[in-house]
């Protein structure tokens, strides 16, 4: 049995303070009203909406919307990306943007209007990005894939803390940075990363493939989802004065020209922590734990709608 001409529709109730069980109904019938023929659900716990695109992909469905935010999307990718049931590049995405960040879509130009989300999702125009996968050194488990971008250090920590303040949208990001800004430390890190090892002293090491992040923060240099290739900065040992003095930089992406923040471009690397406090990882502003990791690039991965 196939579904592969029926849509299968995920929707997380909780994105954006609320607004995906607020808004579902107006979802709801603005697919009906452009002929949408499909199934939906609600996710109903963490994690929940890979557990969803796994069990709908065995029943046949290939084409999904996800009403969600950056870490719906997230969770729909890891598990397209982890189920043996097809190639997952044969599996396609449509994005009707709910979250609190919203910080992938920027980078491919889709709205946060519903009806023209849907307008894109209609016109059945594929593209297919890079994916990242983190594999744990240290540890037996499942890869994690990220499709955006994906931290140790500071900005894990800032995700740490973004949950209190989500109802204020995307300043949660703003203000978990500066409150975490007092309690964080640097941390001691060897990178290895175009067969050059670099040990420091880091506030962060990024790895990205979009533009955005942490609520319209622009921390990497010239990414390209579509390039085979991560764009990676590594801010060292940057004081608190010296964040503050550059919050403007880190949302006009000046924050790349720091004498203390070094760029590369990479196929993989790896991240390997030498302080005994592990910072926290932070994927698609989803914390994913600590430890040692590889990252590697997986092109053209994720097939999505888009203009």
């Amino acid at each position: 049995m196939t579904n592969s001409n029926r849509w299968f529709v995920i929707i997380n109730p909780t994105s954006g303070n609320g607004s995906g069980r607020r808004k579902w109904l107006k979802i709801k019938t603005e697919l009906e009203y452009n002929a949408f023929d499909f199934d939906f659900v609600f996710t109903e716990y963490a994690n929940h909406s890979k557990e969803l695109i796994q069990s709908s992909i065995k029943q046949g469905f290939t084409k999904f919307i996800c009403v969600g935010g950056d870490g719906t999307l997230h969770n729909i990718i890891n598990g397209v990306q982890l189920q043996k049931q097809i190639n997952s590049s044969a599996i396609q995405i449509g994005i009707i943007p709910i979250g609190t960040g919203n910080d992938w879509i920027k980078t491919h130009g889709i709205p946060l209007n519903i009806k023209e989300s849907i307008s894109i999702i209609k016109k059945e125009n594929v593209k297919q990005q890079d994916l990242g996968k983190i594999t744990f050194i240290d540890e037996q488990r499942d890869a994690i894939y990220f499709n955006n971008l994906a931290g140790v250090g500071f900005d894990g920590f800032v995700v740490s803390k973004v949950g209190a303040y989500k109802y204020l949208g995307a300043m949660a990001y703003l203000i978990g940075a500066l409150v975490g800004l007092f309690s964080f430390k640097n941390f001691d890190t060897t990178i290895t990363l175009n067969d050059k090892k670099l040990t420091t002293k880091s506030l962060m090491v990024l790895v990205g493939l979009c533009k955005y992040s942490g609520g319209g923060m622009r921390l990497t240099e010239t990414p390209n989802a579509y390039d085979g290739l991560f764009d990676v900065s590594i801010a060292k040992d940057l004081t608190k004065l010296e964040i503050i003095g550059n919050l403007l930089n880190l949302f006009n992406g000046k924050i790349v020209e720091h004498t203390k923040v070094e760029t590369s471009k990479v196929r993989d690397l790896s991240i390997v922590i030498d302080s005994k406090d592990k910072p926290f990882i932070q994927a698609d502003g989803e914390l994913i734990g600590t430890g040692n990791i590889n990252v590697s690039i997986v092109p053209g991965a994720f097939s999505f709608y888009c203009n």
